[in-house]
């Protein structure tokens, strides 16, 4: 949305602001950082003076194993360089096993999967979750409801997707319960594409499968909405905007008319996708986890607090 925006900003079709204001105005904002201990953040680079990091956290609660919806299921920090030329997105597994702080309430304060912070304690532990792990400084958190997903790419008229191998899901929002995807590139509706970027179990690689499903899609979204025929369509347009803004809520400070101003001159073209890197898959007790090659990991995120896009590009690939 916010592509789209700066698009329409960038292009002078945005006159007064009026209609930017309204969207601002009614996406839902949430508390990210009151309870995060300032003594206990990393402290920003100099050299990297400008640059923003953004927690976009996704939660699905349809998922059939999180019936509780209280966990983020899917955790992308991403970087946009200080000159605002380019974006780097970077996918932390789920499972990923990490060491999360103490919440005010309590809980924490031990060893767990990364997306156990947002049920202990809720975004502002989950900032400091991820800031320990990463040693970055987040700027701002924008949090995705996966129930809202369908309804944003609905309002595109689908997007094209490129699948890598023939699969039937169980767990489909079909009526039947299930769906089945040939190989090949093909257009998604929105429904197909939940099913699409939700499926793990179909995979030898579970979660990693589902991570590149999940930036496949996200990157078929940004290109559908950038396209000519979105841009030159107001109804088309006002649906995509408006079910964006329905599905999302972002932290206090974030303004979105500042920020889309600002990514004026970015397209889709200029975003680059990463996985945080890893030493696989094991068990912690009864836990299916996924252990995090820290050496790399530590090499990856230096380069996002230095703001050096070809380090992350390097190290993440």
């Amino acid at each position: 949305m916010l592509l789209v925006l700066a698009l329409l900003a960038g292009g002078g079709l945005l006159a007064g602001g009026l209609y930017y204001r309204s969207i601002n105005s009614s996406i839902e904002r949430v508390d990210a950082f009151q309870d995060v201990p300032q003594a206990s953040r990393p402290q920003p680079v100099a050299e990297a003076e400008g640059a923003m990091n953004i927690m976009i956290l996704g939660s699905d609660s349809r998922d059939h194993e999180n019936s509780s919806g209280s966990r983020s299921d899917t955790i992308i920090l991403a970087h946009l360089t200080k000159d605002r030329s380019s974006a780097q997105l970077i996918s932390i597994p789920r499972d990923t096993w990490v060491h999360v702080p103490r919440s005010k309430s309590g809980r924490g304060g031990r060893d767990a999967k990364i997306n156990a912070a947002y049920a202990w304690g809720g975004v502002p532990l989950m900032v400091q979750t991820v800031e320990e792990f990463t040693k970055v400084r987040i700027d701002h958190v924008t949090m995705v409801d996966f129930a809202g997903f369908k309804e944003i790419v609905d309002a595109l008229g689908g997007v094209e997707v490129d699948v890598e191998k023939s699969f039937t899901t169980k767990y489909s929002l079909d009526p039947s319960g299930s769906r089945t995807f040939v190989g090949g590139r093909q257009t998604l509706d929105g429904a197909a594409a939940l099913d699409y970027a939700r499926e793990r179990h179909a995979f030898a690689d579970g979660d990693f499968a589902r991570i590149r499903h999940q930036q496949q899609v996200i990157k078929a979204i940004l290109d559908k909405a950038a396209s000519g025929g979105v841009l030159a369509s107001p109804g088309k347009l006002n649906s995509f905007v408006k079910a964006t803004a329905d599905a999302v809520a972002v932290d206090e400070s974030l303004s979105l008319v500042d920020l889309a101003m600002k990514l004026r001159h970015l397209r889709s073209g200029n975003l680059k996708f990463f996985t945080c890197p890893s030493k696989g898959t094991g068990r912690v007790g009864t836990e299916s986890v996924v252990f995090a090659d820290t050496a790399k990991a530590k090499t990856l995120f230096d380069a996002v607090r230095r703001d050096s896009v070809s380090e992350i590009v390097a190290a993440g690939s």
